[in-house]
């Protein structure tokens, strides 16, 4: 099965990192957030990539080019330009990586990667988001249902204390993940090929027009995630991950290696 990832937004509200790289290419611990997100799909063994360029596509490009000989010992004979690689992180991915449009909406993208998903289900996620999610999980309930879409609803991190308040005198102050709001859309998709007639073309947006027909055909389901997710869409978020993967405890690392 393959996996989809949206790559080719701006990430302005990370405009420090994204002038010179695109958001998927900012790094949590030395790696490129997109890598981590590959990493938990390959450790569950999803490990067919198509990834949707856009902003600075060029950067990902390189970085999908350079990555065996940057992660492996090497011998390179300057005389005729061989190159043998030794021991090393060999990852076995097979990525496509396609230029989906500078400009184009996330719905557009998606609908532009269709002739390289192939007539069959498939999953999605963003380029900017980890979890601990269970994929094996997420795929059986998608096929439980039978719909066309399922998407995975989280409960966001607060993004600030929690008060509960009894008059004036605080009862509770907590900076712990929050339980009173509602689910929002964690991405981690898995969809059938009968989406693509819900998104008309380039200026579509995913989460308007297809989503909201979706639902209202009764063809959308939620898989419930009430563990560790987390995007990055600020440096504060930013900052946040980063410390969880120095702590040595990033709840997003499934992957032994």
């Amino acid at each position: 099965m393959k996996v989809a990832i949206l790559a080719g937004g701006h990430g302005t509200r990370l405009a420090e990192e994204t002038e010179v790289k695109p958001k998927p290419m900012v790094e949590i611990g030395g790696r490129p957030i997109l890598w981590h997100i590959m990493k938990i799909y390959a450790h569950y063994g999803f490990k067919e990539f198509v990834i949707a360029l856009g902003y600075k596509g060029e950067v990902i490009k390189k970085f999908m080019i350079d990555y065996c000989a940057l992660s492996s010992d090497l011998t390179v004979d300057l005389q005729n330009g061989d190159v043998k690689y030794h021991e090393g992180d060999k990852l076995d991915w097979k990525v496509q990586l396609i230029d989906t449009g500078l400009r184009t909406n996330t719905g557009g993208r998606i609908k532009r990667l269709a002739p390289y998903l192939g007539n069959e289900t498939f999953m999605l996620t963003w380029g900017d988001g980890v979890s601990d999610i269970n994929l094996h999980q997420l795929l059986a309930f998608h096929h439980s249902h039978g719909k066309l879409a399922t998407l995975t609803a989280v409960r966001p991190p607060a993004r600030y204390g929690h008060l509960d308040l009894e008059d004036d005198t605080i009862k509770e102050f907590s900076e712990k993940p929050q339980t009173r709001e509602g689910w929002i859309n964690g991405a981690f998709f898995v969809l059938e090929p009968g989406i693509f007639d819900y998104i008309s073309g380039d200026d579509t947006q995913w989460e308007k027009e297809p989503l909201e027909g979706l639902a209202k055909d009764g063809q959308l389901m939620a898989y419930r995630h009430a563990s560790f997710w987390q995007c990055m869409d600020t440096l504060r978020e930013k900052h946040i991950l980063e410390n969880y993967w120095n702590s040595g405890n990033a709840p997003w690392r499934v992957w032994r290696s």
